[in-house]
C-alpha cells in the first residue's frame, strides 16, 4: 500500500522544515516545495521518504508543473500545507506598489493556485486536508503592515470560503494563526533579550498542525491561534 502524501509549500528552516519532519514521522511521503532546492534537497536527504521541488508559487505554470511532478513521483496529495509567506514593512504612504502586489501573489494567489492542484483528487477520495499558515496580520493590520496584513487577511478569507465549499466533499480546510515570534537562530539573534518562553517552537506548531489534519469531520477546527503565554492578545 502506498504512503499518504503531504505537500509542504514554502519550506525553510523554521515551520516548513518542522512540518516536513512531523509528517515524515507519521509515515507520509513528503514533497518539499520552495523557490530553490538548496535547503530542501538537504532536508529531503534527512527524511525517510521526501523529495524537493523548485516552485515559484506566484507562477501558475510553475505550480502546475511542480504538482504534476509530485503526483507522478509520489501519488495524489492527501494533505496540503501552505506555508509560503512574504511581505515588506511600510505604511500605506511608504509601501511600494509592486511589493504590495507581490505580497498578495505569494500569500493569497499562490494559495489558490496550489489548492486547485489537489482538490480534484481529494474530492475523488472524499477526504483530504488543506491547512494554511496564518499570522497575527491575518487578524489585524498594524501601521507598517500594509502589504503583509492585506495579503494575510485575504488568505484568511480565501480559507473560509474554501472551507464552506469543500467541507461537504470531505475536505478539511483550516487556518493556523501563528501569533508571535518563531524560534529560529536569526530571530534569537535579532531579539537577544527575549527569554525562552517568549518564542514559538516550530516543532510544537507542527504537532498542532498534524493534529488538525487528523481531526474527525464531526469536530473540525477551521481556525485556531497559537502563541506563547507571554504574547499580548
Amino acid at each position: 500500500m502506498s504512503k499518504p502524501v503531504c505537500v509542504v509549500v514554502g519550506v525553510g528552516p523554521g515551520n516548513g522544515a518542522a512540518f516536513a519532519r512531523r509528517f515524515d514521522r507519521a509515515g507520509y511521503a513528503v514533497a518539499l516545495l520552495a523557490r530553490t532546492t538548496e535547503f530542501t534537497a538537504e532536508l529531503a536527504d534527512q527524511l525517510s521518504d521526501a523529495r524537493a521541488y523548485a516552485c515559484d508559487v506566484t507562477d501558475r505554470a510553475a505550480v502546475e508543473s511542480a504538482f504534476a511532478d509530485v503526483k507522478s513521483d509520489l501519488g495524489p496529495v492527501n494533505v496540503l500545507l501552505y506555508n509560503a509567506g512574504s511581505g515588506v514593512w511600510g505604511t500605506v504612504e511608504e509601501v511600494d506598489y509592486d511589493a504590495f502586489e507581490q505580497a498578495w501573489r505569494v500569500n493569497c494567489f499562490g494559495a489558490l493556485l496550489c489548492a486547485r492542484q489537489v482538490i480534484a483528487d481529494m474530492k475523488a477520495a472524499e477526504k483530504g486536508s488543506i491547512i494554511f499558515t496564518g499570522a497575527t496580520a491575518s487578524l489585524r493590520g498594524g501601521a507598517k503592515f500594509t502589504a503583509f496584513a492585506s495579503a494575510k487577511a485575504a488568505q484568511r478569507n480565501l480559507a473560509q470560503s474554501m472551507a464552506r465549499h469543500l467541507g461537504p466533499s470531505g475536505i478539511h480546510v483550516a487556518l493556523v494563526v501563528v501569533d508571535g515570534v518563531v524560534d529560529l537562530p536569526r530571530t534569537r539573534q535579532m531579539l537577544p533579550d527575549r527569554s525562552e518562553d517568549q518564542f514559538l517552537a516550530p516543532d510544537a506548531i507542527a504537532d498542532t498542525v498534524y493534529l488538525v489534519s487528523t481531526q474527525d469531520p464531526s469536530a473540525w477546527t477551521h481556525e485556531l491561534d497559537l502563541r506563547p503565554y507571554t504574547e499580548k492578545w
